[in-house]
């Protein structure tokens, strides 16, 4: 991609010299513009930074008024942010390629959970230290097809055979065919959330993180936009991203004060399984030194959409070309 002259010269400083910091966010209170940002789920810890910004007056100092909104099912953030309905949206790296495959014109335009979250879990009665282990167990998913291509990479990685393995989906009653033992292990759940809620339940969960067996490391969730809206509505995204910057910096620096817009959001949640999620995924939440926040590794991505290919999850797009965009970051991208 072609960077903007000032955007080349943040590159080098960021590349060479990690002080030199990101650029300034342009801050306009007075002219706020309403941004429709649609979750992938329910609002949960994963989605903390976001609610700590709007509760912290970040999204309001930069001139967005940002109305949150619970999708109908999981599907439906891509598609509603394809359409133009919503203007922005959280989605995860493989729903993005698959979109594209699919003609979507959507681009991930930074990282809000930048590792893997998807864990194969277990509870110790099954006896499942390791993913050889999985030999004639019964693996529960949620039914989506990149989750079987992952047990499928993650058996043959682990010299298993995929047919002695029975999947069962269960769809997004994951945690509780793990409890009444309607399966072995399931693989869909999250380490940083199912894994945190067994572990306060003390079931002493054993978890597989789907990038430590073989199965390529990708960013969990991503802020996704309209392809065709990113020249109109690039200052608005990146304004956006700024905010939600300061918000998780705010989670950073006083948990127990950011999480409090969260809690208001959504009532029914577990304020101590909140915070202890939060806790376990701030790292995640925050960039890798040098880089600025919401940073997209471009070899990441291109490996994830080989690995895609190899699997034909996606059969028509070459590569990851497109999916993604470090250019309407705070810092002005790399």
């Amino acid at each position: 991609m072609t960077l903007r002259p000032l955007a080349a010269v943040l590159a080098f400083c960021a590349l060479s010299l990690a002080s030199c910091g990101e650029k300034e966010d342009v801050l306009a209170p007075n002219s706020a513009t309403e941004l429709q940002l649609m979750l992938d789920y329910f609002p949960n810890a994963d989605h903390a930074g976001i609610y700590a910004a709007q509760a912290g007056g970040h999204f309001e100092r930069a001139g967005l008024d940002v109305k949150i909104r619970q999708p109908a099912d999981t599907s439906a953030p891509i598609k509603q942010v394809a359409a133009g309905r919503v203007d922005l949206a959280i989605s995860y790296a493989p729903e993005v390629l698959r979109a594209r495959d699919e003609g979507l014109a959507v681009t991930a335009v930074a990282s809000v959970v930048r590792e893997p979250l998807t864990s194969i879990i277990s509870l110790p009665s099954a006896n499942i230290r390791s993913p050889k282990d999985l030999e004639g167990k019964t693996v529960g998913t949620a039914g989506i097809d990149y989750q079987s291509a992952f047990l499928r990479t993650i058996l043959l990685e682990a010299g298993v055979d995929p047919k002695t393995v029975k999947e069962r989906d269960v769809g997004f009653g994951l945690t509780p065919a793990l409890l009444t033992k309607r399966v072995d292990a399931t693989l869909g759940a999250f380490w940083n959330y199912e894994g945190t809620d067994l572990r306060l339940r003390k079931r002493k969960p054993r978890i597989i993180r789907v990038d430590d067996a073989g199965v390529p490391p990708y960013d969990e969730l991503v802020l996704v936009a309209n392809e065709d809206a990113l020249e109109r509505d690039g200052e608005r995204i990146r304004a956006f991203v700024g905010a939600l910057r300061r918000g998780t910096e705010d989670l950073r620096d006083n948990p127990d004060a950011a999480i409090e817009g969260l809690l208001k959001a959504n009532p029914e949640l577990d304020p101590e399984l909140q915070r202890a999620v939060v806790d376990v995924t701030l790292p995640l939440f925050l960039p890798k030194r040098g880089r600025p926040f919401g940073y997209q590794d471009e070899q990441r991505w291109q490996a994830f959409t080989a690995w895609m290919r190899e699997n034909r999850l996606v059969t028509k797009i070459p590569d990851a070309g497109g999916a993604f965009t470090n250019e309407y970051l705070p810092g002005a991208g790399l």
